[in-house]
């Protein structure tokens, strides 16, 4: 029989798994003994996501070229490990993650603003 907060974690870790997240238990940071239901990457995109969104409603700006470059570390960071170059931390992954994350959701945004425009509706 399980307890309600394992019955909450495995419906966590579905959900983590349906975004798309791989959740390798190494790569993963663990709580109480509970596996965060996405990566260390993963996280650190969603925290990333999450300080955009403060930021925007903050009326702060970041130039859409920052926000570009802003991926470009995750990028590096991931390619680089993914062929054999070094095996990457979880500190890295979660500091490029919200690196990245940050940028990517201002550069929706910016697409967003930039339909909205073209539409003639902003």
């Amino acid at each position: 029989m399980t307890n309600k907060k394992t019955k909450i974690w495995i419906a966590l870790m579905k959900f983590g798994g349906r975004i798309g997240c791989h959740q390798r238990a190494d790569r993963s940071f663990s709580f109480r003994g509970y596996q965060f239901p996405v990566c260390a990457r993963c996280t650190g995109v969603i925290i990333g996501e999450a300080l955009a969104v403060v930021l925007l409603f903050a009326k702060i700006r970041i130039n859409v070229i920052y926000c570009i470059a802003s991926i470009l570390p995750l990028a590096i960071d991931g390619c680089l490990q993914l062929v054999n170059v070094w095996e990457s931390n979880n500190i890295r992954r979660i500091i490029t993650g919200i690196i990245a994350g940050t940028g990517l959701t201002y550069l929706y945004y910016y697409a967003f603003v930039f339909l909205l425009e073209l539409l003639h509706v902003y």
